[in-house]
C-alpha cells in the first residue's frame, strides 16, 4: 500500500558484495572466544584449523545452544579459511539462506554442516576437510 504522506519506506541496504559477505561470515565470535581462551590464535590459516582440531571440547558438548552456535562458527571459520586460501573459492548463499563455499570447479561445500559435525564429535577434523577441499 502506498500512502503518500508516509513517504517511501526505506529499505535496509543488503550486503550484496562478496567482500562484505565474507567479512560478515568470518566473525565467528564464539569460536574465536573459545579458541582464545585455549591459547589458539585464529589467523585464517590451515595451521589454525589444525590447532582447533586439538582443542579439548570442554563443556560446549553439554550445552545444546552452545554446541549449535559453535558448530555454525566452526563451519563458517572453515569456509573463511577456504575462501581466503584456495584459489577460485567463494561464498555463495543458497536459496534456503545457507552459506556454502563454491569451488572454482563448481562444486559446493556445506561448511556449516561440517562445522556442526566437528563440534558434536570432533570428526571429521577441520584440517582434514580443508585438505580435501584444497585438493579438489
Amino acid at each position: 500500500m502506498n500512502i503518500p504522506f508516509l513517504g517511501h519506506r526505506r529499505e535496509k541496504p543488503a550486503v550484496r558484495d562478496s567482500e562484505g559477505i565474507a567479512e560478515l561470515l568470518a566473525e565467528c565470535e564464539l569460536l574465536r572466544s573459545q579458541a582464545s581462551r585455549a591459547g589458539v590464535r585464529l589467523d585464517d590459516s590451515q595451521a589454525s584449523l589444525e590447532a582447533l582440531d586439538q582443542l579439548v571440547p570442554g563443556s560446549w558438548r553439554d550445552d545444546e545452544d552452545t554446541l549449535t552456535w559453535l558448530g555454525n562458527d566452526a563451519g563458517l571459520y572453515l569456509g573463511t579459511v577456504i575462501v581466503r586460501t584456495v584459489p577460485g573459492a567463494a561464498w555463495k548463499i543458497r536459496y534456503d539462506g545457507q552459506p556454502v563455499v563454491r569451488l572454482a570447479s563448481g562444486r559446493e561445500f556445506d561448511v556449516v554442516d561440517s562445522g556442526h559435525q566437528w563440534a558434536a564429535s570432533g570428526v571429521p577434523e577441520l584440517s582434514q576437510l580443508y585438505a580435501e577441499v584444497a585438493e579438489a
